[in-house]
């Protein structure tokens, strides 16, 4: 199994998806981190420039099944669910913690990091 992990810096999840310009990914196998490497995520920025096609932002994740996130608009999320994947919005900010919680089954979901574009 792949987790992919919006990033600004590679270590923290980035706040919103959106200004991310970079994904974690993590390939875990029986509950242990085999891989970890970065990826470019196209139309990083703000959300206006790329409007409401996000099929390019999945591109580079395609052989993920779990997208990781901080918060994200409601058309990034339902182009992610569209594209296959399990979104998993979530408060803690470490990638490693948010990782082994994941892989632990202890990481917390917060639905209301899913918003309105535009709104924080």
């Amino acid at each position: 199994m792949k987790i992919a992990v919006a990033t600004e810096d590679g270590k923290t999840v980035s706040a919103h998806f959106g200004k991310a310009p970079y994904y974690v990914v993590v390939e875990v196998s029986e509950g242990k981190v085999l891989e970890r490497e970065m990826r470019a995520k196209a139309y990083h920025g703000n959300h206006q420039e790329y409007g409401h096609d996000h099929a390019d932002m999945y591109t580079c994740i395609a052989d993920c099944q779990v997208l990781v996130v901080g918060g994200m608009g409601t058309p990034a999320h339902e182009s992610a669910l569209a594209h296959g994947l399990q979104v998993v919005p979530t408060d803690p900010r470490d990638i490693s913690t948010v990782i082994q919680a994941y892989l632990d089954g202890t990481l917390q979901e917060n639905p209301r990091l899913i918003h309105r574009p535009g709104v924080h």
